[in-house]
């Protein structure tokens, strides 16, 4: 079966959407007292909350997600396979690079802390290198339970994100009404899972086929709901937290968040056709392809080039500080966007390979023919959800201090779901020769 482009270019189009958001908000100045210090965009330019609703595109990723998880889920089904087989492969390739990841920064923060940075800086820094990171403990949940929730959607179709957006609706009413934060946790799950099972109905072809009038409607009514809920409501325009704002449409993800994913799902149906006309010439198609293959390593560290051209121009003074959101700060994003991308390059020139040898190593070590231990996986998937929560919270260095705890989580986590398959006698892939590309790469697929 053939790979829909569209389905890539989503996931495409949103990784490179989330990179130029976080880029395009993040603000570096000198205080007063000479420490350099991240403003916050949303807050103190509040209009610019309104640039969320086109940065905001995690809707698709999570849509486009759930129509690739749905066609492989069942393929492997048919081809007998187990749901800790399944579980296990989209587990480990997204828990290598993670782990890689968040090992290196992990050690980063372990010298830094050595030798006596300063703790707000390494807070800070430990905070961006981890803002990213809320996606990844939902969408390892979402993979996980994906055989059950297929099966649930067999079975009921689309009354299953109808029931899981009522669900969510109910959760917030009861964290704005009595206050109840624990409860709010679940519409991290609820919400976009709504967007994760929608991407199972539009595989099957319930949101198009003989429901030309769906994608308009779907598009329409959460647009409608959303516009209602903000003017009418409690809650801000903004679909990205910002500091010191309640209710917050994403911590956790409020009641106008699923009407925001409803109305980004009709949308994203509504152009199809003629983004696919598009993909179908090759030279497009060139150009979006290889960002599919590089999305997680992209996603993981896009963050870093902040780092690094904060350090060479703005530790040194080198760059200017016009006042933040005038004219001359907006201008001034253009070269900040072109030179984050140049360092960004680089560094994917140098990861990729590194990650790609390590994914090769494992595949060949611990090849995936099962059969498998799936103890080892169902435990270490909760270890390894846990702490990368725990990251997304407070980042890699929260009050200044070594996270010993998240990262002996992570540690666990990842050991045990790597460990899930058996090893082979020697260290050659029964196949020979290395592991294709595809799978090394291919985290969210």
């Amino acid at each position: 079966m053939s790979r829909d482009r569209y389905v890539d270019f989503l996931r495409a189009w949103a990784i490179v959407l989330v990179v130029l958001g976080h880029w395009l908000i993040t603000a570096l100045r000198h205080g007063t007292d000479g420490a350099l210090t991240a403003p916050e965009l949303l807050a103190d330019v509040p209009w610019t909350q309104w640039l969320t609703l086109v940065f905001q595109i995690m809707p698709l990723f999570f849509l486009a997600g759930g129509h690739a998880a749905g066609g492989s889920w069942t393929r492997s089904r048919a081809a007998g396979g187990t749901a800790t087989g399944w579980v296990g492969r989209r587990a480990v390739r997204l828990l290598l690079p993670t782990a890689l990841y968040s090992g290196l920064v992990l050690v980063a923060v372990g010298i830094c802390r050595a030798v006596g940075v300063d703790a707000g800086t390494l807070a800070l820094v430990g905070w961006a290198m981890a803002m990213q990171f809320w996606f990844l403990p939902v969408y390892l949940l979402l993979s996980a339970l994906t055989p059950a929730l297929h099966t649930a959607h067999r079975r009921w179709g689309l009354a299953v994100p109808v029931a899981l957006g009522a669900v969510a609706l109910a959760a917030d009413t009861l964290v704005l009404t009595v206050h109840a934060p624990y409860v709010g946790l679940l519409d991290h799950v609820l919400v976009w899972g709504v967007a994760y099972q929608l991407g199972f109905c539009w595989q099957d072809g319930l949101l198009t086929e003989h429901r030309p009038l769906l994608p308009a409607a779907l598009a329409a009514g959460g647009g409608a709901a959303f516009a209602a809920l903000v003017a009418l409501g409690p809650f801000p325009v903004s679909l990205i937290l910002v500091t010191g704002q309640s209710p917050s449409n994403t911590d956790p993800p409020s009641a106008a968040m699923p009407a925001w994913v409803v109305a980004e799902v009709g949308l994203s149906l509504l152009v199809a056709p003629a983004v696919r006309r598009l993909l179908e010439r090759e030279r497009v198609w060139r150009l979006v392809r290889p960002v599919g293959g590089l999305s997680m390593t992209l996603y993981l560290w896009h963050m870093l080039p902040v780092l690094i051209v904060a350090a060479v121009l703005y530790l040194t003074r080198v760059a200017p500080e016009p006042t933040l959101g005038s004219a001359a700060w907006w201008a001034l994003r253009v070269p900040w966007l072109l030179v984050l991308g140049v360092v960004l390059t680089a560094l994917v020139r140098v990861l990729r390979p590194l990650e790609a040898g390590l994914a090769g190593r494992y595949e060949r070590a611990r090849p995936d023919i099962g059969p498998y231990r799936p103890w080892l996986l169902w435990l270490g998937l909760p270890a390894g959800i846990a702490a990368l929560a725990r990251f997304a919270e407070r980042g890699f260095a929260a009050d200044g201090r070594f996270p010993v705890l998240p990262a002996l989580g992570l540690a666990l986590g990842a050991a045990l779901v790597l460990l899930h398959r058996r090893p082979v006698s020697g260290l050659e892939h029964p196949g020979g020769g290395s592991v294709p590309a595809k799978r090394a790469s291919g985290a969210f697929n």
